[in-house]
């Protein structure tokens, strides 16, 4: 009975811990917003990792198309470790505009905070049919470790994103978010939710339409 209670306190423990939560802090639309809604997207991620970088573009891109939108990732036009120059930048919008693109999405890293929390003990009830031993002491002995398991803090990463939505013809911002994820158990499960969580957005507010 012990071991069980002990396995399943620790299954909530990691439960808790490795379950990540994104959460929409916010959203800013343009007046200038287009009436439709955009039919294509240019999907960026503004970091220097690229494991996250990939991650990012392909689930937003996956996403955004199972919605009936054209999306493509800026691998096909920004390559790792391009370093961006004001004489650059009609090339690359050029280049953007030929994919056919009318919007761009950037993912950007905000802020990045640690946070530590008390997590309180639990208790547990414990009828007396489940053991009687006749004495005081034996059967305090036997349920006493079994009725309370101790407390213990921990720490939460929590990540501070913003998204932007730009016009591709005007380049003027028309969309964005902030967001925060907790305690994400690994870069595919934040940038599956995240993605998630960002085309949810689009759509409520209108820059997306269901397919």
């Amino acid at each position: 009975m012990k071991k069980l209670f002990s396995l399943l306190s620790l299954f909530i423990i990691l439960i808790t811990a490795c379950s990540p939560s994104v959460k929409i802090l916010g959203s800013w639309t343009s007046p200038n917003k287009p009436a439709t809604g955009y039919n294509s997207v240019f999907v960026t991620a503004l970091t220097e990792n690229l494991l996250a970088r990939q991650a990012v573009e392909k689930d937003l891109v996956n996403l955004i198309q199972s919605k009936g939108i054209t999306a493509s990732s800026s691998f096909e036009v920004i390559p790792p470790g391009f370093k961006a120059k004001e004489s650059d930048r009609e090339a690359i919008l050029q280049k953007i505009k030929e994919m056919g693109n009318e919007s761009i999405l950037t993912i950007a890293l905000l802020d990045q905070t640690n946070e530590t929390r008390y997590v309180p003990g639990t208790t547990m009830y414990t009828p007396m049919r489940y053991g009687y031993y006749g004495r005081f002491w034996p059967y305090y002995n036997y349920y006493n470790p079994v009725m309370y398991d101790p407390g213990y803090y921990t720490t939460d990463k929590n990540y501070y994103l913003e998204a932007n939505l730009y016009d591709v013809a005007t380049e003027e911002l028309v969309w964005s978010s902030q967001s925060e994820t907790t305690n994400p158990s690994s870069l595919e499960t934040f940038s599956r939710t995240f993605a998630e969580s960002i085309v949810k957005q689009l759509v409520k507010d209108g820059f997306i339409s269901e397919d």
